[in-house]
């Protein structure tokens, strides 16, 4: 499997011959460049996981690619003239299993009503297994290999990051969800990460670092 962080909480992954998009958001820059992608998986709804104005024209360079999407994020990409899947259970494109984790985002604010968010486990023989939960850090992904984790939101403390991370205890963690903090506080819930989370995690920092291979 290869994972190349394009910035915020989008994912490519590279894992049993496809090439899978997870989350495509406004916090990040150029995933309308990729091509040959044969699926698009969005968790949910807000503007930094699914960009409305983009969307388009990825899919438009990608015609083969399926939409995969959580309940909430159905009648926002339909409205853009866009078919889309529901994740309602698990499904597979190509060689790879994808299971949906969760139903329900993170509480933000009493006064803010909560969306669907769904997360997405992705498994395919031989390869490691990845977990990305979108905005929601209840999900029960069961025993996976890689854990995407969120550094920072307006719905999370770091104490919910590592105690994430602890109650996961994968062997292997890249963090996503970062494109709120600068350099310094970067580096700072980094530290935490690594120090305070999971016993046996390795955090993976793929900032920057393009395409990155992971091994079962």
């Amino acid at each position: 499997m290869r994972l190349t962080h394009l910035g915020h909480a989008c994912l490519l992954v590279e894992i049993g011959g496809e090439r899978i998009l997870l989350d495509p958001g406004g916090f990040t820059p150029g995933f309308e460049a990729l091509r040959d992608l044969s699926a698009v998986v969005v968790t949910h709804q807000h503007a930094d996981h699914l960009d409305q104005r983009r969307l388009p024209i990825l899919l438009h360079h990608n015609p083969d690619a399926r939409v995969l999407a959580d309940p909430g994020s159905m009648p926002v990409i339909s409205g853009l003239g866009l078919d889309a899947e529901v994740r309602s259970g698990p499904t597979r494109v190509g060689a790879v299993a994808l299971t949906p984790v969760g139903e329900t985002h993170a509480l933000i604010h009493d006064e803010i009503p909560r969306i669907p968010n769904v997360g997405v486990v992705l498994r395919a023989v031989g390869e490691p297994s990845l977990y990305h939960p979108g905005d929601s850090l209840d999900g029960e992904p069961g025993d996976v290999d890689v854990v995407a984790f969120p550094l920072s939101a307006p719905w999370q403390a770091s104490r919910d990051m590592t105690g994430f991370l602890r109650r996961l205890n994968p062997a292997q963690a890249v963090p996503i969800h970062d494109a709120l903090l600068s350099a310094e506080g970067r580096r700072l819930y980094l530290s935490q990460a690594d120090s305070l989370g999971g016993a046996d995690t390795v955090i993976h920092d793929l900032a920057a670092r393009g395409a990155v291979d992971f091994s079962a």
